[in-house]
């Protein structure tokens, strides 16, 4: 098997931009990876595009990378669409790196980018439905929809009131990883939020759906993320630099009580040769706060229960000894769907590169991200983890 490295890396920064779509979004942080890697369009052997929502918020149903890329010299190179919730860019980058891996490629481009906000606010709650069993959960039918929550927040809320019961945390608990995430977030100019919070205003804010507030949730966003994946024999004959892909993983969610990011990320240690305390730093799929502390213990920061005792030391901060989330995370960074797997691993690669300006993780050498998608059953459909090492 070939070792592999991401060479590049772009993004566009995260918000709400009605109207901008998948095109120019995906051609923008795809060049800015390739200026990164020194690199023409011209060397892509492949693309794999990821996104989620594009059906239904843009009504682009079939081609969306093909037609992302039609005007630009990338349409040159085949391109795969990859869709799998909001699991879509960092399963896009996984397959990137198997195909390198393989030998069936050399360099590709993996890309992940969505358009969530639309003007038709009701497009982006029948996107959000669509991650769940539809068959099981019915359509969105605007007479009964409850404005301000999804599907998946009610969710959220469940897992996040089973945890208050099972362990004792506090609505404060969840308050705190919001407060965390928004203070990292402003640090990073590609964030979606960068405005402080206090634990106060998170826990008086807006209830979406008890216990969480509007604030411990991830926005609607829309954004694009980019890397340039290639073997490391063509980095080293082409003088690039990057960051070693150590292990990808994915894994399936099967009902309650299965732990899909869990199972992914020990597959990861494995292959790897590495544990939860090698880690310099971690990218987790926060699309509530409650998530977080929870991903603590599936990914094997701490025992059961003892993700409450994390967030209130601090033990997760920028500047402890494992930080979490220093891009702000979803719910400050922004999770447009399809894009957010590919944001985390650019989070990872800009702190293993010495490049994250304000919030550089100071000696960072390696780093997770844990990127999940879809809901079915009482848990994540997948989960992927991919752990990233210095050169």
């Amino acid at each position: 098997m070939m070792k592999v490295i991401i060479a590049g890396a772009g993004m566009t920064r995260f918000g709400r931009t009605p109207g901008v779509g998948l095109r120019a979004m995906a051609t923008a942080a795809a060049h800015e990876a390739l200026a990164d890697a020194g690199i023409s369009a011209a060397e892509i052997d492949r693309t794999y595009f990821g996104n989620a929502a594009g059906a239904t918020v843009t009504r682009q149903d079939m081609v969306r990378g093909q037609v992302a890329f039609r005007h630009d010299l990338l349409s040159s190179a085949p391109v795969i669409n990859i869709e799998n919730a909001c699991a879509s860019g960092g399963s896009a980058v996984l397959l990137a790196v198997e195909a390198v891996a393989s030998g069936a490629a050399e360099v590709v481009l993996a890309v992940g980018v969505e358009q969530l906000s639309h003007v038709d606010r009701g497009r982006s709650a029948q996107a959000l439905r669509g991650s769940m069993d539809i068959e099981e959960i019915g359509e969105e039918d605007p007479a009964t929809s409850v404005p301000g929550q999804s599907a998946l927040m009610a969710c959220y809320a469940a897992e996040g009131q089973a945890y208050m019961e099972e362990w004792g945390a506090e609505r404060s608990d969840f308050a705190r990883v919001a407060v965390k995430n928004r203070r990292h977030a402003g640090l990073n100019p590609r964030a979606q939020f960068s405005s402080p919070l206090t634990i106060d205003e998170v826990v008086n804010a807006r209830m979406i759906a008890e216990p969480l507030t509007l604030t411990m949730c991830s926005p609607l966003s829309d954004g694009a993320a980019a890397m340039i994946v290639c073997s490391e024999d063509y980095a080293r004959r082409h003088g690039l630099g990057g960051v070693r892909v150590l292990a990808s993983h994915l894994a399936p969610g099967r009902g309650a009580g299965s732990q899909p990011l869990g199972d992914a990320a020990r597959k990861a240690y494995a292959t790897a040769g590495l544990g939860p305390a090698d880690l310099d730093l971690l990218e987790v799929h926060d699309a509530a706060a409650p998530a977080e502390l929870i991903q603590y213990e599936e990914l094997g920061l701490c025992a059961a229960g003892g993700a409450i005792g994390l967030i209130r030391d601090g033990a997760t901060e920028l500047g402890s000894k494992r930080p979490v989330n220093v891009s702000g995370g979803l719910m400050s960074r922004g999770h447009p769907l399809g894009a957010t797997g590919c944001a985390q691993i650019f989070e990872l690669y800009e702190h293993l590169r010495g490049r994250a300006g304000a919030r550089q993780v100071q000696g960072a050498r390696i780093g997770m991200a844990a990127n999940a998608g879809g809901w079915v059953a009482g848990t994540y459909a997948v989960g992927v983890a991919t752990i990233l090492g210095t050169m």
